[in-house]
């Protein structure tokens, strides 16, 4: 296994290549190769080795089929004109080297997706006829009628050898879609995303960010682990079907102390005690969502107890969570629930929370031709001495983004898979912020400093296009860097940005739409303002009405402007 790659790094292929696919599949089955053969068999690095040695036209036609859905397919429906040699020579070689088993068992589901209504008719025509049913039913009410008959898996040939002959189409299963899948895994980190994340795009049009691979930084770092996930995997896929929860849960694997893993396992113990509550399982419902520490597992916990009537127990629970930080939503669930609760145990209702008084104003505009109404108020309210700029959720998580790109970019256990990653893996999952506490405080340390300016102006220079979550290059120019650097107190900054920390995944959205930067104002809470844009009939969601509330609290100028059409008075 490699020890570090900050050298060679894998390249993307050309989507001009008609075998573009099979280039960026070399570049996973390489990839997962040289830095995961330690979590591989000896059977699983010879298979990825005889991979590598298969001629090109096999290899993309092995491919082509291990991107598409199921592991059985009919040789007569597979034609991808790229492939430099007929796909007939490319099947024998592969059914030659066991890829393919060309005389797979198959059920009656299998033949009923593989071949038409047409097709089948013959086969099956006959033994309806002798049970009295017509000639013309449809395919699902076929199905249906032969499913008790025909219920034993067999080879095709025994399926259709008295309706259709010799003449009867081949059809091949593939024989190792574990090991593609275990690859897949060890290189996204994940099972959601599908070969076509990787193999179909063309990743060159896109920069990423170095990072150094070492054993250190992987998030597999035993066998156990790998096969760990898997089963999690095959878990939810049971959910899914839905299976009894009860079923589900004897098979789910107990605490790790992996983080990726413990991440993944909160996942499953929060969908599997949302299916245990719908099948009437409420004490599992109850019991897995107390071992889950997924953000929501807590208050569905709480909201079952309420509903069973076990109202001592939730406010016990309840009141000690409260002492927890807490996104905004969980603080706003939670107190709607001790309120509720309150008068049920003979407690005294929490004391409101006094909602800050938002600062707004209206503008009457003449209705514009074209343009929406963030532009038209954009156009009203800029002055040359007070400039507008339109920057919704682009410019706070920019600056932010950009002042910590080294901390976003840390390379930590199941931060980074593969050198194709936008940001790291574990960006919006709950130990995001926690595991990187003290290298967050570090940069935010600059922030007390005044280097702190020509630091997020170098690395928007050293970075430019390079791919960040935080940063929408196209939206951002030097320019109105400058000037927000200028106009935003530092201690402001500090502050979104720890909020924005609190919950990535819902607080990069929700900022106001436009900017006023005022430089040459005496004051630094003069120099800027926030202004959040509603037109008629718009309103405010709630995710935005809690920023602003913050704004108040924190003494961030931020206001709602409210746009009237010229002529539209007389109607309201």
């Amino acid at each position: 296994m490699t020890t570090e790659t900050t050298g060679q790094r894998p390249q993307t292929a050309n989507l001009e290549d008609p075998l573009y696919y099979l280039s960026n599949m070399d570049t996973i089955v390489s990839w997962v190769a040289d830095h995961h053969a330690d979590l591989l068999t000896d059977r699983e690095r010879n298979r990825l080795a005889a991979f590598a040695n298969l001629a090109t036209g096999p290899r993309a036609l092995l491919t082509r089929m291990v991107m598409r859905t199921g592991e059985l397919f009919r040789a007569d429906k597979l034609h991808y004109p790229e492939l430099p040699v007929p796909e007939a020579e490319a099947l024998k070689l592969l059914v030659q080297e066991g890829w393919l088993d060309n005389s797979p068992e198959l059920s009656l589901d299998d033949l009923f997706r593989l071949f038409t209504l047409a097709e089948l008719r013959p086969v099956f025509g006959g033994w309806l006829h002798q049970q009295g049913h017509p000639k013309t039913l449809g395919k699902a009410q076929m199905r249906e009628l032969l499913a008790e008959a025909f219920s034993e898996p067999k080879p095709l040939q025994h399926w259709l050898a008295e309706a259709v002959g010799e003449q009867a189409p081949e059809v091949v299963q593939l024989q190792d879609m574990a090991l593609f899948d275990r690859i897949r895994l060890m290189f996204f980190g994940n099972l959601r995303q599908s070969w076509t994340d990787f193999v179909l795009v063309e990743l060159g049009v896109q920069q990423f960010e170095p990072v150094a691979f070492t054993p250190e930084s992987r998030a597999f770092q035993h066998r156990s682990e790998v096969d760990g996930y898997l089963q999690m995997h095959q878990c939810r896929e049971r959910l899914d079907r839905g299976e009894p929860a009860t079923e589900v849960w004897a098979d789910v694997p107990g605490p790790v102390d992996n983080p990726w893993l413990i991440s993944r396992r909160d996942r499953l113990l929060l969908e599997l005690g949302r299916q245990a509550e719908r099948q009437g399982e409420q004490e599992l419902a109850l019991q897995v969502w107390a071992a889950s520490g997924h953000r929501e597992a807590r208050l569905k916990q709480l909201r079952l107890l309420e509903r069973m009537k076990r109202f001592d127990e939730a406010w016990a629970i309840a009141c000690q969570w409260r002492t927890s930080e807490l996104t905004d939503a969980e603080a706003q669930g939670l107190n709607r629930l001790l309120k509720r609760l309150a008068p049920k145990v003979g407690a005294d209702k929490p004391e409101p929370v006094d909602s800050p008084t938002l600062r707004e104003f209206t503008l009457t505009l003449p209705k514009p031709d074209t343009g929406t109404v963030e532009l038209a108020a954009l156009r009203h309210l800029g002055t040359d001495d007070a400039p507008v700029f339109y920057v919704e959720n682009t410019l706070i998580n920019a600056l932010f983004g950009l002042l910590c790109w080294p901390v976003i970019f840390k390379p930590l256990p199941g931060a980074f898979f593969h050198p194709f990653h936008i940001g790291p893996a574990d960006l919006i999952r709950e130990d995001f912020v926690a595991r990187r506490q003290q290298a967050f405080e570090e940069r935010f340390g600059q922030l007390k400093t005044p280097a702190y300016k020509q630091d997020i102006l170098d690395t928007f220079q050293t970075k430019q296009g390079i791919a960040n979550p935080f940063v929408f290059w196209p939206v951002l120019d030097e320019e109105l860097l400058e000037l927000a650097l200028d106009c935003i107190p530092p201690r402001h900054l500090e502050a979104l940005f720890r909020r924005l920390l609190n919950n990535i995944k819902e607080h990069r959205s929700g900022f106001p739409d436009l900017i006023r930067l005022v430089p040459d104002a005496g004051q630094p809470e003069q120099r800027y303002e926030m202004i959040e844009v509603k037109g008629p009939g718009d309103r405010l969601q709630d995710h935005q009405v809690r920023w602003l509330e913050f704004f108040a609290r924190e003494g961030i100028p931020a206001s709602v402007c409210y746009v009237r059409w010229q002529g539209d008075e007389a109607s309201l």
